[in-house]
C-alpha cells in the first residue's frame, strides 16, 4: 500500500471547498450546515440529515449522502443499525449545482411506492476534476483570518 503525502495546506483548501459545496447543498436542501457531517478520506463523502420522511418508508429517517465515486443519493435508515437504504442517485455528474440536488430531492419526496434498489451510477470525471469543482465552491477572500 503506498502512502499518499498530503499538505496541509491542500487538506485545509479541500476541506474548505467540500465544506462550502455541502452547506449550499444542504441550504437547497432545507437544512442547515449542523445537519452535515465530512469525511475527507477515499473516498471523500458527506452526509446530509433531512427533515421528513418519505411516504414508502414511513418511520424512517431520510439523508442525502455524496460521495466522490457516485455523487449524490437519496437514502433512508434502516431499522437495524445497519447501512444505509439507497433509494435513488443524482447521477450525471459527481458534483451536481446545489439546485440540480434540489430538484433531484423533490423528485424524490413525490414518490409514493418503493421501487427496485437502484444500481450506482458510473460516473466519468477522476478525482483531480472532483476537488477542483469543490474547490470552486470556496472563496479564500470570504473566509475569516484572511
Amino acid at each position: 500500500m503506498t502512502a499518499q503525502i498530503v499538505h496541509v495546506d491542500e487538506e485545509n483548501r479541500l476541506l474548505n471547498g467540500i465544506s462550502a459545496y455541502v452547506a449550499e447543498v444542504s441550504s437547497a436542501a432545507g437544512v442547515g450546515p449542523e445537519s452535515c457531517t465530512l469525511d475527507l478520506d477515499r473516498p471523500m463523502s458527506a452526509y446530509i440529515a433531512l427533515d421528513g420522511q418519505l411516504a414508502a418508508y414511513p418511520g424512517r429517517d431520510t439523508a442525502l449522502v455524496w460521495d466522490e465515486r457516485h455523487g449524490w443519493s437519496f437514502t433512508v435508515e434502516t431499522h437495524s443499525g445497519e447501512d444505509l437504504l439507497v433509494v435513488a442517485y443524482l447521477g450525471g455528474e459527481r458534483v451536481p449545482p446545489p439546485s440540480a440536488v434540489r430538484e433531484f430531492l423533490r423528485t424524490v419526496r413525490a414518490r409514493t411506492r418503493r421501487s427496485e434498489p437502484p444500481t450506482p451510477p458510473g460516473l466519468r470525471s477522476d478525482r483531480t476534476d472532483v476537488i477542483a469543482r469543490l474547490l470552486g465552491y470556496w472563496s479564500p477572500q470570504l473566509s475569516p483570518g484572511r
